[in-house]
């Protein structure tokens, strides 16, 4: 018998974020086990001339201060994920959700692929692991990921992956991406 019986699972932090609009509560919602929590509130008139929506038109909410998903690997292992507000102006709670964070998923917009530049900053700066995961918009033109890796000047070693944060499937691919890009850093000592 296991000595783990009836011990508290390994918890795993990871962090979704990106641009205003890039789809991360719609990621977190796609592959959460549970209800996701969302904080939304509706974009008002206040936000004219305070967030760019130029791409994004027809937004009509946005997350204020978190979206939080989980998902069980197994007995032993359980994965929160914590999506992080868009703008600019929500930007001082990444710090606090970055405290504690394994590593994040950076979605990407290619529509507005300038809104990952703060993001990947943000990250590299904190030396948290992550990946690019480019969103696949409907009636939006698809780029290559090598395009991508170039237009961000993401190092060599950082992932960059295609996907629909609608799709469970797709959004399995790029957390168990993540999840082997943290692994492989932590075996290499990078």
């Amino acid at each position: 018998m296991s000595d783990r019986v009836g011990a508290v699972p390994d918890a795993l932090k990871i962090l979704v974020a990106g641009g205003f609009g890039a789809g991360k509560t719609t990621l977190v919602s796609a592959l959460s086990e549970v209800e996701s929590l969302h904080t939304e509130e509706l974009v008002t008139a206040e936000s004219i001339g305070v967030d760019d929506l130029h791409g994004v038109e027809a937004k009509t909410t946005t997350t204020v201060a978190l979206d939080f998903g989980r998902i069980t690997l197994d007995e032993h292992t359980v994965i929160y994920m914590f999506g992080t507000p868009g703008q600019r102006r929500f930007a001082f709670m990444w710090e606090e959700l970055a405290e504690g964070a394994l590593g994040a998923i950076v979605l990407a917009d290619t529509r507005r692929l300038e809104d990952c530049f703060e993001t990947i900053d943000f990250f590299e700066q904190r030396d948290v692991p992550f990946i690019v995961a480019v969103n696949c918009f409907d009636g939006v033109r698809t780029h290559m990921p090598a395009d991508v890796r170039v237009a961000l000047d993401v190092d060599p070693n950082v992932p960059v992956m295609l996907c629909d944060a609608r799709e469970r499937e797709s959004v399995k691919r790029v957390m168990i991406e993540l999840v082997s890009h943290i692994l492989e850093l932590e075996l290499s000592g990078a």
